[in-house]
């Protein structure tokens, strides 16, 4: 579609005479009021302004705030009879993409307008790939666009500031510690330590010392005194990684400290006042737990105050979009390697499986086809943990194909057949424009405006 020009100027004749000029390289619309290109503005899409410097009792320098007030990404070109020095530096300091002086010449006005919509064009790539790297960046380090992790991070961000327990649940694999990071990293308690304690992976005869601390001389081999984990967390967050497997009689403990805000050494006969906040996380249900006496009651509801559940992959794949890149310029860097792209028939494999590991499960996937990834390109052959759990892969990736088999009526041109094909993945993909742009390899933005010159069309 044509770049659309607006031609604001108080004389009727100079913007008649410049719609006739430019209209075989552009839209075209000309007004000779402030309030009817205003209106015009908040109606269309216009990419360049013609502006006059006088119209009429209104200065064309005090417009140009106000257009670009209105429309952020758009080009004014401001034009004027007594073109000076003083006269265009102002013109830019309002916000003017260039100054040229009246009559134009037509050849390099059209010039000036193509390269303001290519400068106003690269504006709009780098605004949006700002957004993609927020979207990517979702929340500290963590990534997600979907529905059910935008509301991880709107609980994230409303209790990172607050003081109360949170116990983060979930498959294994879903990024619980990536979250209790995030809440420390974003909160008031920030410049105090984070301390991470995995409950699983210390003997149970050395847990209670590790987190609670030992004087000199409270057991053989205490030749020295050491803090605990709890200790060390002062005026920070302690993340108590797979609490379920905290043995009972230290579950006591815990509690006690949860309820006085103090630690005792082992070994010591005063106890330590500590300020610390508690984040827990398990991915094992801790209310049966309960019933088998397995976890105590009142722990859990200490520890339970805010509950934040994470979902499993397999329930939001649309954050695969953003994951996949992610892990593959993280291990393509890793690797000194270029960044490979993913082939449609493994992207497709990619959706259909379940991840039972969850994300961590994920990214290993994606390290190994970086590996082994030949020509830049990784394809199904890349990806042979999926095809073993899946069967084959390959197999199920033809049935779909055939499923969804595409038909091309001959003779049709080639315009037509991209047509078909373009609107056939976008409805394949639910109207997913990251996703139809990774199947079809072609620019997100490439993809947009084919699809509004078809629904133009179609008009």
């Amino acid at each position: 579609m044509k770049p659309f020009v607006l031609v604001l100027d108080d004389e009727p004749a100079i913007g008649s005479s410049l719609k006739f000029a430019l209209e075989d390289e552009f839209r075209v619309e000309a007004c000779t009021l402030v309030d009817e290109a205003y209106r015009i503005l908040q109606q269309q899409e216009v990419h360049v302004v013609l502006l006059d410097w006088q119209l009429g009792k209104d200065d064309g320098l005090d417009v140009i705030p106000k257009i670009i007030e209105m429309c952020p990404y758009i080009s004014v070109i401001m034009m004027t009879a007594y073109g000076t020095i003083q006269s265009s530096v102002e013109a830019i300091k309002r916000g003017a993409f260039h100054y040229i002086t009246k009559p134009p010449e037509i050849s390099e006005l059209v010039l000036l307008i193509h390269k303001a919509v290519e400068h106003q064009n690269l504006y709009n790539q780098v605004r949006e790939l700002s957004q993609q790297i927020e979207k990517i960046k979702g929340y500290d380090q963590l990534i997600g666009e979907s529905s059910l992790m935008q509301k991880v991070f709107s609980v994230i961000n409303t209790v990172k500031d607050i003081d109360s327990s949170v116990l983060i649940t979930g498959e294994s694999g879903t990024g619980k510690e990536l979250v209790a990071r995030a809440i420390h990293r974003n909160g008031k308690r920030s410049k105090g330590p984070f301390i991470a304690v995995n409950c699983a992976a210390i003997p149970e005869p050395l847990l209670e010392s590790e987190l609670f601390g030992y004087v000199k001389g409270a057991f053989t081999g205490a030749v020295s005194s050491r803090t605990g984990k709890v200790e060390a967390a002062h005026g920070g967050t302690l993340f108590l990684d797979e609490i379920g497997e905290m043995p009972v009689h230290l579950q006591a403990k815990l509690l006690r400290f949860l309820q006085e805000k103090e630690v005792t050494p082992i070994g010591a006969n005063s106890p330590v006042k500590v300020d610390v906040r508690i984040i827990s996380a398990t991915n094992k249900n801790l209310q049966g737990m309960i019933e088998k006496a397995e976890f105590r009651e009142d722990l859990y509801f200490r520890l339970n105050v805010i509950p934040l559940e994470l979902p499993p992959l397999r329930e939001k794949k649309e954050d695969l979009l953003l994951l996949v890149p992610h892990f593959l310029n993280r291990y393509a860097a890793e690797m000194s390697r270029p960044v490979p792209q993913i082939a449609p028939d493994a992207m497709r494999a990619l959706r259909q499986f379940t991840y039972p590991g969850n994300i961590r499960q994920l990214g290993n996937i994606l390290e190994y086809a970086v590996a082994m990834a030949k020509n830049g390109v990784i394809t199904v052959a890349e990806l042979p943990f999926i095809a073993s759990e899946t069967g084959s892969v390959t197999a199920s990736l033809d049935e779909e194909i055939l499923e969804d088999s595409l038909v091309i009526p001959i003779p049709s041109s080639l315009r037509q057949a991209e047509k078909k094909l373009i609107q056939a993945v976008t409805e394949f993909c639910d109207g997913n424009r990251r996703q139809t742009a990774l199947l079809l390899e072609i620019s997100e933005r490439n993809l947009r405006n084919k699809l509004n010159q078809y629904r133009e069309e179609e008009k």
